[in-house]
């Protein structure tokens, strides 16, 4: 079990993820875990590619819990209801509204049938390694250093079977078993507002906004370097909201393109019919003797930025996160290939692709979980099989680029 604490600092959202896990390259900036190949196959199988972290999507099959435990010295949320029913139905709203957000995209199977009924607690300290999905309000944790605005912890299966608290046994490798959300219930300086009290507060941080970006870590995401994206590790400043509000009839309105597309390669509907294009490439140094001190079998760059925008629009309608590849038993090689899956298709539809490296607002470290959790080896996990070690090389952030013609 790993815990990642991506701490970031004031004005910021501060994300963390972690897990248990690991299936053949997917470029995205997606949680990601490796089988642990030290049990027996029927319940690790049999490669050491890394499968990205999912929740289940029967009908029904993911419960979120949230904590009717609020702050009030300091005051945690803000709302324009001050009456303890209101209060709470108001906060309620934000949460099913954000929830709703992340199943309203088209040609994902991640739909709002998925989600079962929201459950209140008045339990204390329900955020925890208890198998079940929770969002506290005043739930004080280390993780809570200056300036962090709130964070998620993950749990992921790497083993059939693993199992977290009184929570279900996993069925799939990769299965989110625990996703505990929390909310900085102790700094004065930082509090939320509801979307109807926030006009009204304008040194408070959107709860909506935050919590949309909070929940897309329990369904799988990482950090994403597109500034457009719901998933970009940056909180929007006090008073304001990142992008647009929900509505009934475009509940997904706050993502960005890389968040649709991420979520329909997350979680692939067989009926869609137009989210079916693929690019694929790598990204490789001019002179192979220019790349950093690595391990050994690094072969392009790793770690480079890899967006695909729409020719026509010029919006952005993807980022991965490049360098790897793997296939059969595994390990992952760092080749420097990425791939881009679940890409619209049709006769005038065709997209511009370029790489650069994590060197600006967003860096490596913001989306670290995306990238250490590639490999398992003996310094990580004793006794690990030396046939399916691998060591993260260093991300690469001083290439340039040029452009090549295709084929």
């Amino acid at each position: 079990m790993q815990r990642c604490f991506c701490r970031i600092t004031a004005g910021a959202l501060a994300l963390c993820l972690t897990l248990f896990s690991a299936q053949t390259a997917r470029g995205y900036a997606f949680n990601q875990i490796v089988p642990d190949l030290r049990l027996s196959a029927s319940v690790a199988g049999t490669s050491a590619c890394p499968i990205p972290a999912h929740q289940l999507t029967a009908a029904g099959s993911l419960t979120v819990q949230w904590s009717t435990i609020l702050g009030t010295n300091p005051v945690t949320i803000l709302t324009l209801n001050q009456s303890t029913s209101g209060q709470l139905s108001e906060i309620e709203q934000v949460i099913q509204q954000s929830l709703n957000v992340w199943t309203g995209v088209s040609g994902s199977m991640l739909q709002p049938a998925v989600l079962a009924p929201l459950v209140r607690s008045a339990s204390a300290n329900i955020c925890a390694a208890d198998g079940r999905n929770s969002i506290c309000f005043d739930q004080s944790d280390a993780a809570f250093t200056p300036g962090v605005l709130a964070f998620s912890r993950v749990l992921t299966a790497d083993h059939i079977g693993a199992q977290v608290g009184s929570g279900a046994p996993a069925t799939e490798l990769g299965e989110i078993l625990d996703a505990d959300l929390y909310f900085n219930p102790g700094d004065s300086r930082i509090t939320f507002a509801t979307p109807q009290a926030l006009a009204s507060s304008p040194t408070a941080y959107d709860l909506e906004s935050i919590l949309t970006h909070e929940l897309g870590h329990l369904f799988g995401f990482s950090h994403s370097a597109v500034w457009s994206a719901m998933m970009d590790p940056f909180a929007p400043v006090p008073g304001t909201y990142t992008g647009a509000r929900p509505t009934v009839s475009q509940p997904d309105a706050p993502l960005g393109e890389d968040d649709r597309t991420g979520l329909r390669v997350l979680y692939p509907s067989a009926g869609d019919t137009t989210h079916i294009g693929t690019i694929t490439g790598r990204v490789l140094p001019a002179n192979p003797l220019s790349l950093p001190a690595a391990p050994a079998g690094v072969t392009g760059i790793f770690g480079a930025h890899v967006v695909a925008v729409d020719a026509s629009s010029g919006a952005v309608i993807a980022g991965v996160l490049g360098g790897w590849s793997c296939s059969g038993a595994g390990p992952p090689q760092f080749d420097g290939s990425y791939r881009f899956e679940r890409l619209a298709v049709g006769a005038a539809q065709s997209y511009q692709v370029y790489a650069e490296p994590l060197n600006g607002a967003v860096d490596p470290a913001a989306v670290d979980n995306a990238l250490s959790t590639l490999c398992r080896n003996l310094l990580t996990d004793p006794g690990w099989p030396a046939n399916f070690a691998c060591v993260v090389p260093p991300v690469d952030t001083e290439f340039t680029t040029r452009a090549r013609t295709s084929p």
